[in-house]
């Protein structure tokens, strides 16, 4: 019997939320519900979905927090399923930890489509093989902790972070463009919106740069992109 990837529905518009257990079920997945932010983390944490679809605007706690806790919880892909489509909220979404962007009304083959792009995303991923990446004697990446480990310093990557640096890491000391990280992260989709990489290697700089502002390992090329520095500068 073929495996049944569990989807996760936070939103708390009644109609909305069957609708899309109806629609999820017909195509062959497990819907599990939840009313409002508040009972989907706990959902998350007990039902172990494969994929989150969550609202943005809900009473008490919205999506943008609702994204912000679960990442402390899951990897997961989390998809933002929401009636705004406000450019900055949705670079907000990414930058929370959010996967994807669906904007209501949405078409039932988009949706789907979507998820089961992310699906295979992860799928690909936890099939990649290695466990460790060491672009350097003084860098490793633990893919299974979403660790990057620079000499005695160990530093927690979000899941979009990780897949930024893993990406870099297994192409180091070559420029990635933006549009080539996008692909890649974020899907093909995304291509157009440079914002969502631009922010990522901001946050990445924060956390892995003594100097954020003289990078030595997360280096821009202007006009071109982003490459990873793998020589052992410690």
């Amino acid at each position: 019997m073929p495996h049944r990837f569990k989807v996760l529905v936070i939103e708390d518009e009644g109609d909305m939320r069957e609708a899309l257990k109806l629609m999820l079920t017909a195509e062959g997945f497990e819907a599990v519900l939840a009313k409002d932010a508040l009972t989907g983390l706990r959902a998350a944490y007990q039902s172990r979905p494969d994929i989150i679809l969550l609202d943005v605007g809900m009473p008490q706690m919205d999506g943008f927090e609702a994204c912000r806790r679960l990442r402390e919880m899951t990897d997961v892909p989390i998809i933002f399923v929401t009636g705004n489509d406000a450019s900055e909220d949705v670079v907000r979404g990414f930058s929370l930890g959010a996967d994807d962007y669906v904007t209501k009304p949405f078409e039932r083959s988009e949706l789907i489509s979507r998820l089961n792009a992310n699906l295979r995303r992860v799928s690909k991923r936890a099939d990649s093989g290695a466990k460790f990446l060491s672009p350097s004697p003084a860098v490793l990446l633990d893919c299974d902790r979403h660790e990057l480990i620079i000499g005695e310093k160990r530093i927690y990557l979000a899941p979009k972070e990780f897949q930024v640096t893993e990406l870099l890491i297994r192409h180091a000391g070559r420029v990635l463009s933006r549009d080539a990280i996008l692909t890649q992260v974020w899907g093909p989709e995304r291509i157009g919106e440079p914002d969502l990489v631009k922010q990522c290697i901001y946050r990445l700089r924060q956390k892995v740069e003594a100097n954020p502002q003289e990078p030595v390992y997360l280096h821009s090329v202007r006009g071109r992109g982003y490459y990873f520095e793998a020589a052992d500068l410690l």
